[in-house]
């Protein structure tokens, strides 16, 4: 891929990021749960910004994905990210997709977190 086209595409991503978050603000009373997604792995994190702390966070690292593929990673997850909210006594979060669309592996941890009983 040419060097202007990886230019342009981190562009376009930083900026729907930018777009999605300057109206997400994770308090310490409602937390923000970020998404990230690369290529290999999957990543869930609840942040207090007013502090700038990182709560707790789960990724596909984290859980047993042995012949799984990655909506069903994407569940289990969500799942373990759930129970870890509820153990530091964290039920209510703000869900930040950042530039990734609500399909797919996204909508399916944010469907597992909400199983799980966070409220959101």
């Amino acid at each position: 891929m040419p060097q202007k086209e990886q230019q342009r595409r981190r562009l376009n991503f930083t900026l729907r990021k930018q777009r999605t978050r300057k109206q997400i603000i994770g308090k310490t009373a409602q937390p923000r749960l970020s998404v990230f997604r690369s290529i290999k792995h999957f990543y869930l994190q609840i942040i207090d910004d007013k502090k700038g702390v990182t709560l707790c966070s789960a990724s596909d690292k984290d859980v047993s994905g042995k012949g799984k593929k990655g909506i069903e990673i994407a569940t289990a997850v969500g799942t373990e990210l759930a129970k870890r909210a509820i153990d530091k006594k964290v039920t209510q979060v703000v869900f930040d997709r950042g530039s990734y669309q609500y399909h797919g592996r996204v909508k399916a941890a944010a469907e597992a977190a909400r199983a799980g009983g966070l409220k959101f």
